[in-house]
């Protein structure tokens, strides 16, 4: 599923017009998205929670041609299912 896809789920479900569903999913994502890149987390009760994590500076090597390099420090976004969904997607 893809965004407008969700939308358009959210739209039938939620009884709203398919433009105001629209605003809101990208709304969301964007909320979601400044929050973790200020460092902060989300934490949605019965679904999960999204947030940061640190990864380290390392030395890899190019699969190419088997020159060692170094790979830079980097945060990620990391989602932690909540226990109401994981009984959910295992019935």
């Amino acid at each position: 599923m893809n965004k407008t896809e969700l939308a358009q789920q959210v739209a039938s479900q939620g009884g709203v017009d398919s433009g105001d569903a629209r605003k809101a999913v990208d709304a969301i994502f964007e909320v979601i998205a400044d929050q973790l890149a200020s460092g902060g987390e989300i934490a949605i009760a019965g679904f999960g929670k999204f947030s940061v994590s640190d990864r380290a500076a390392r030395q890899g090597v190019n699969p190419a041609t088997g020159e060692k390099i170094q790979i830079a420090a980097s945060k990620a976004a990391k989602f932690s299912a909540a226990s109401g969904l994981k009984s959910k997607l295992n019935g």
